[in-house]
């Protein structure tokens, strides 16, 4: 990707630029610092020399006397700064302040001006000048220049050498600091974006990202496969619509000519005039049309549920009756005596309601029944139990029969179960029936799970939110 090393060349760079930037200003800040030292008033705190030269240019001679300005006169005294003028001929001092000390000479070879030209008499920093061809010569306080040939150093600004460096380091810590939290926050600013386009790909929120700054082609990228989702998902949508509306038109073409294949064969099979195996014949054909016919039927209300295009009516229904109803239907429609059911239920319970479409969850019901008795050709006891759970409803549904695999159970606990069994008779599967179960239940907003039970056969839980009375 072009973007990453255009990414990492302006990471060199601007790491490049803050160097260069803090060495600039490093330098500026010297050469203020510097200019402030030698470059100042006729003051010793900036430049001696300057301040010896303009005490030069203030004496008078009088009757080869020299005098030196009153004003000027007090400013050395309050400086602390004694001045002596030498002879020129003589070598020898003809002038002097009142506040020279007593262990400075009065007498200079050649030797002694070169030497106290360049650094001290007495241990006192000496700055020169000329007044009428005699030497003047300023003695400043011990501690006030460290003289080095001709530069000279503050002992103020040596003494605080330490501190100026903290500072120093201090302001570059600082800057480093303030441009390093802001190319992070730049770059946050760069990669949230990305980061919350490349969340919301999943969810289906298709959220436009940001195309400026280093990470432009990684926006970009992401931009055109959110595109690219986006029309999968519209295609998708418009497919699943489309096989939603196959199942309702075969079902719906099915229904008719279904129901005169089990009207006919309803017929045939009380005819007297057929033999006894044409009517058995007649008897398969009802009995696997009216399979077919609840396949169909099954298969249209579960793509109904997916596409939520089941009207749902939902309406306080008392639980215990609308179980016990379930149970009756399935006694009053002549139930094989090898399927006997037992009910039971908590005291209490006639009055517990839950929010609940009674057809959907009859189906539910009726469905869990049908499975034990579909899957136990050899019999079965079924047990219907309907129990208060703390503010849920827990309806249980289980058999003694021959239950049902690990791996069987693992795909029926899935949130949407595929069919585990189909054979050529049309035998109902495990699967269809009870997806349409499970997708029963969480339009209820209860859960199911599917388990094996202490006796080896199989059970189905249900538990939907009873009804708060207020």
């Amino acid at each position: 990707m072009k973007s990453v090393p255009k990414f990492i060349s302006r990471s060199i760079g601007l790491l490049v630029l803050s160097i260069l930037l803090l060495l600039t200003a490093n330098a500026i800040l010297a050469i203020v610092i510097f200019h402030q030292q030698f470059s100042g008033e006729a003051s010793y705190n900036s430049s001696p020399y300057k301040y010896t030269q303009k005490i030069a240019n203030h004496f008078t001679t009088t009757n080869n006397h020299y005098e030196l300005d009153e004003s000027y006169l007090e400013k050395i005294e309050a400086d602390h700064v004694w001045g002596i003028i030498v002879d020129e001929k003589s070598q020898k001092v003809v002038w002097q302040t009142d506040n020279l000390p007593e262990n400075i000479p009065q007498t200079y070879s050649l030797a002694d001006i070169s030497d106290l030209t360049l650094g001290y008499i007495k241990g006192y920093p000496t700055y020169t000048g000329e007044v009428d061809q005699d030497l003047l010569i300023l003695g400043f306080p011990k501690t006030s220049y460290w003289k080095m040939m001709t530069p000279s150093w503050s002992y103020r600004f040596i003494a605080n050498v330490p501190q100026i460096l903290l500072v120093v380091l201090t302001v570059n810590i600082i800057v480093i600091l303030f441009i390093y939290l802001w190319f992070s926050g730049r770059m946050v600013r760069s990669v949230v974006p990305l980061v919350e386009g490349i969340k919301n790909l999943p969810t289906g929120l298709h959220e436009k990202v940001r195309e400026k700054g280093p990470l432009s082609e990684v926006a970009e990228n992401i931009k055109q496969t959110s595109k690219v989702l986006e029309e999968q998902e519209k295609q998708l949508s418009k497919k699943e619509a489309a096989r939603a509306d196959w199942i309702a038109g075969i079902s719906h073409d099915i229904r008719t000519p279904l129901s005169m294949i089990v009207g006919y064969a309803s017929q045939l099979t009380d005819r007297s005039s057929l033999s006894k195996q044409e009517r058995g014949q007649a008897k398969i054909i009802l009995t696997q049309s009216q399979k077919i016919k609840q396949l169909v039927d099954d298969l249209n209300l579960s793509s109904k549920l997916e596409y939520s295009m089941q009207p749902i009516h939902l309406a306080k229904v008392n639980i215990l009756s609308l179980v016990r109803q379930v149970i009756v239907e399935f006694i009053n429609n002549n139930l094989d005596e090898k399927y006997p059911i037992k009910w039971h239920y908590e005291e209490g319970l006639d009055r517990s309601t839950i929010e609940a479409d009674q057809k959907l969850l009859q189906r539910a019901i009726t469905n869990l029944v049908q499975n034990a008795i579909d899957h136990n050709p050899n019999g079965c006891t079924i047990d219907v139990a309907v129990k208060k759970d703390q503010e849920n409803v827990r309806i249980m549904i289980e058999d003694n029969g021959v239950g049902v695999s690990d791996n069987q159970l693992t795909e029926l606990n899935h949130a949407s179960p595929t069919l585990l069994s189909q054979d050529a008779k049309l035998e109902q599967a495990h699967g269809l029936g009870l997806r349409i179960v499970r997708q029963i239940i969480e339009v209820h907003k209860g859960t199911i799970a599917f388990e094996e039970n202490k006796q080896g056969g199989f059970s189905a839980i249900i538990i939907i939110p009873e009804t708060q009375t207020g």
